[in-house]
């Protein structure tokens, strides 16, 4: 077990414990279920008393990074949090949910001609005027997630003078102009992350990302916007949940009907330490 107390010299001593355990968490070298070194190992490494070790466990207990058990020590949580997203949700709903404080900074808002997939997915002429909207997701205030975000004009233009930042696109077309958002379509793969990209997330070029494709529409099936979302995979990962109608009979093979799907997000501490670089 290795540590530097260079860094953290003005600190009280139970906060450089438990700092110390968070940084371990977050690169990985305790991940989910690894067991802590035991109470008498941090007061020799540390060199302070019991009770500054039980504090700094329950500091990280509280913050749910941790759970102890009887006799057996202490090991690391899963500290992943479930939300539901077999609605329809937007990106402050999903990460609210899961009790991470979300923001967004819009890195690119301006009208530019569709390509052709982007034409065929939002039903206008290839190379004709759409808007893009781009923006960097945050959680806790660290990059979770990159939005490239189509609209028609149309849409786009009721955007204008609203802050992108703060309001999201569900939001604003839902509840100022009643447009609903009634059904979502999504395509779901693993992608290398180019240097624009990996920039952004603050990860390394080609390291893999989660890339959501995704296009809403509004009531007629007219679709609102088509938007591609890449995720940082250390963040996030789903969870499908199916079963099987039991009216059906069993010898006939038959859709499984949808009943979960969840995006788990990790929980992100608000002192800026919960990312992997």
């Amino acid at each position: 077990m290795q540590y530097s107390s260079s860094r953290h010299q003005r600190l009280p001593r139970h906060e450089v414990v438990s700092q110390w355990i968070r940084s371990e968490i977050d690169s990985g070298r305790l991940g989910i279920g690894a067991q802590l070194p035991s109470e008498k190992e941090l007061q020799k490494t540390f060199n302070i008393s019991r009770i500054t070790v039980r504090r700094a466990l329950q500091t990280l207990e509280s913050e749910g990074l941790i759970y102890r058990k009887q006799g057996l020590g202490s090991f690391v949580a899963d500290y992943r949090v479930r939300h539901g997203l077999v609605r329809l949700t937007d990106f402050s709903e999903d990460i609210s949910g899961a009790g991470i404080e979300p923001s967004s900074k819009v890195l690119f808002y301006a009208q530019e001609n569709a390509s052709e997939e982007v034409a065929l997915t939002l039903g206008i002429e290839p190379h004709s005027v759409c808007a893009r909207l781009d923006r960097l997701r945050l959680g806790n205030g660290r990059p979770i997630a990159f939005d490239r975000t189509w609209l028609p004009l149309y849409y786009a233009r009721l955007l204008d003078g609203r802050d992108l930042s703060k309001e999201t696109i569900y939001q604003i077309l839902q509840r100022e102009y009643k447009i609903p958002v009634v059904r979502g379509r999504y395509l779901i793969e693993a992608v290398n992350a180019d240097k624009e990209l990996a920039g952004y997330l603050e990860i390394k070029e080609n390291q893999a990302v989660l890339a959501i494709y995704r296009t809403s529409f509004t009531v007629s099936d007219q679709p609102i916007y088509f938007q591609k979302r890449f995720y940082r995979c250390d963040r996030v990962i789903y969870e499908l949940e199916l079963e099987r109608d039991p009216s059906k009979n069993p010898s006939i093979p038959s859709a499984l009907p949808l009943r979960q799907f969840s995006p788990l997000f990790v929980q992100v501490p608000k002192n800026g330490q919960g990312f992997k670089k």
